[in-house]
């Protein structure tokens, strides 16, 4: 039970006290959506002075420690450098406040594990900030998996690059983007990643891999691909599926679907030697949301209900495994088990 709700009857309307940790380009959208959503109460930073311009941008309050905001909130975002991840965490459960945890939800699977079982045994919410499963689209192709639609699906395809990140100082792009990916994949899919082989290496960026290759096998049978980098000059986000009975294209950012199935065209009795082939494109717009919107309001109902969050802390550390296998895989050069 969060603590600040103890003594706050079920069902009386109550707006809760948010915060955000961490107010650097993550946090700030963190802090943006709140301002529209939520009781916003304050921010805090390390970096003082930067801190206290977004708190006046958004017209809430800056506090000097995590300590004095946690003190003052019902939930709280963390979005600090991922190294600080596992403190802030424990830091803002001790309290008894919702936490919604930035990707990577921390280092290591071991603190991932700790966190999640604590949260778990003394009833609080902690969530963990996979954007893209908010992104519409994958609603609808988690659906369209899961009932058949198309078929099984036979093999699923990510791509998602860009150029290097300059909020980013302390993990690689696997960890950065990939992790995204490997998130997305095991969800639409369903089933569990029981292989996992990386390739990749240093290009421009000397202390963390800035591009890989992910291949992942699923224990159903269906082969997984993930291309991630920081060295391509635009930005792209897609996916693709081959099923078996036709070929689903998805982006992300445009927030589109586009079907491919082959159709028998008209048949010639005069030349059944020749039996014509068609394509048939059939492409499909969602109704464009901004998914972190979505993911702050999926979280604050949890912790306004006291419930699970969609993503909880031990989806993440499933996440994180793997992505720490591709590391393994890379640096090794072999397939890891899982």
């Amino acid at each position: 039970m969060i603590k600040n709700l103890i003594n706050i009857p079920v069902g009386v309307p109550f707006v809760l006290r948010v915060g955000v940790i961490g107010v650097g380009l993550m946090g700030q959208n963190h802090v943006r959506v709140y301002s529209e959503c939520a009781n916003l109460v304050g921010v805090t930073d390390v970096m003082e002075e930067p801190g206290r311009k977004v708190a006046a941008r958004f017209g809430t309050h800056f506090y000097k420690t995590p300590e004095e905001l946690l003190d003052n909130v019902d939930a709280v975002s963390i979005c600090t450098p991922t190294s600080e991840h596992f403190a802030m965490a424990n830091l803002a459960l001790d309290k008894g406040v919702g936490v919604l945890l930035e990707k990577p939800f921390t280092g290591k699977v071991a603190d991932a594990t700790k966190l999640s079982l604590r949260a778990q045994k003394e009833n609080l919410v902690l969530a963990s900030g996979f954007i893209e499963r908010c992104n519409p689209i994958i609603d609808t192709l988690k659906k369209l998996i899961s009932e058949e639609t198309y078929g099984k699906p036979v093999t699923i395809s990510s791509t998602r690059v860009s150029s290097f990140p300059v909020r980013i100082r302390d993990v690689g792009v696997i960890m950065d983007l990939g992790i995204h990916d490997v998130d997305i994949l095991r969800y639409i899919i369903g089933g569990n990643v029981k292989s996992v082989y990386a390739i990749g290496g240093k290009f421009n960026n000397q202390m963390f891999e800035d591009y890989s290759r992910i291949l992942l096998g699923f224990d159903n049978g269906v082969i997984g691909s993930i291309d991630v980098n920081w060295l391509t000059p635009m930005k792209i986000r897609k996916l693709s599926m081959t099923c078996k009975d036709a070929f689903l294209q998805a982006d992300y950012m445009d927030q589109t679907i586009e079907v491919s199935k082959t159709v028998l065209g008209e048949i010639d009795p005069a030349y059944l030697f020749s039996i014509p082939i068609e394509l048939d494109v059939t492409k499909f717009a969602m109704k464009k949301q901004e998914p972190l919107k979505i993911e702050i309001q999926r979280f604050l109902e949890a912790v306004e209900k006291r419930t699970k969050p969609f993503v909880d802390g031990f989806e993440a550390v499933q996440n994180l495994r793997i992505c720490e296998a591709a590391l393994t895989s890379l640096k090794e050069q072999r397939r890891v088990d899982l």
